[in-house]
């Protein structure tokens, strides 16, 4: 994809851009845009939505419809925009902060409504805007501002938690791993329900200094060294009760994966289920109500 290409879905007039060099917010940005392009969507017929933080700045940038929200309320404010012009494409721009703690709410009901929203997580594993925080998903042990002797808190998996609330698609991907992310993106806004991409982007600043692992480019290398692809389900055997085959569940087979390679990031696309979006139910309902007031 050409540079004037990209720009003509840019606000140019707003950059330079606000994050730090080395921020991995760009790279996840340009694989939005590139998913975009590849599916021909009429920019006018795309909305973005972001809340707050150093991901969420990135509406910003974008020359779609879009919305700079409040904390942690993206998801409540993209379903709105779903529900009033359910022909247009909704995206979510958000990091691990805003979502899973202050937003953890709206995200965990609308995987299991699975309103035809595409969220992508920039997860860069710390709250980058407010000072190097510990976030939800920064690992135990790790050092940030608020936790100098090491997080003693567990952190959440955010492709597992979306399956187990009902997202119909789940993938993940870093931003080492640019075309399949853009893959991902693309395959979310072709399905028809709640789909959650999360891409890990790397924070030098913060988590990259406080953990240890580097500048920019190293963490690159980390991403590159450290993740791997969840391996494929294996066919159901014949004969073998339903206990033994539970293994092939998406939950299951990524739980297993993560356990066996610790340390280590597991990627790829975790669920990809064709199910009735919330939209096709609301319909339905309106339908009815609307057929017992003849009757």
């Amino acid at each position: 994809m050409s540079l004037e290409k990209y720009l003509k879905y840019l606000r140019t007039d707003r950059l330079p851009h606000v994050w730090c060099p080395g921020c991995g917010n760009g790279i996840a940005l340009k694989a939005i845009v590139g998913a975009i392009d590849e599916l021909q969507l009429d920019p006018n017929k795309v909305a973005v939505v972001s809340g707050i933080g150093c991901s969420s700045r990135a509406t910003g940038y974008l020359n779609f419809n879009t919305l700079h929200t409040l904390h942690g309320r993206a998801i409540a404010f993209a379903s709105g925009v779903k529900l009033a012009r359910p022909e247009i494409k909704v995206i979510v721009i958000t990091g691990d902060g805003d979502l899973a703690a202050i937003g953890g709410n709206h995200f965990i009901h609308a995987a299991r409504r699975n309103i035809d929203l595409t969220v992508v997580c920039f997860n860069n594993n710390i709250y980058g805007m407010t000072g190097g925080q510990y976030s939800p998903t920064t690992p135990h042990d790790s050092y940030a501002t608020t936790s100098p002797y090491g997080n003693m808190e567990n952190s959440f998996d955010l492709s597992r938690m979306a399956i187990a609330a009902g997202a119909s698609y789940v993938a993940r991907s870093t931003a080492y791993h640019f075309l399949p992310t853009q893959t991902y993106i693309k395959h979310g806004l072709e399905n028809e329900g709640f789909s959650f991409v999360e891409v890990m982007t790397q924070c030098p600043t913060y988590l990259g200094r406080y953990a240890g692992i580097g500048t920019a480019p190293q963490m690159m290398l980390y991403f590159k060294e450290k993740a791997f692809n969840l391996p494929k389900p294996k066919a159901p055997e014949a004969g073998k009760a339903e206990e033994e085959n539970i293994l092939n569940d998406p939950i299951v087979r990524l739980q297993e994966a993560q356990r066996n390679n610790p340390g280590r990031i597991v990627i790829g696309e975790f669920i990809n289920e064709k199910k009735p979006g919330y939209l096709s139910e609301y319909q339905k309902i309106v339908q009815k109500a609307m057929s017992m007031q003849e009757s």
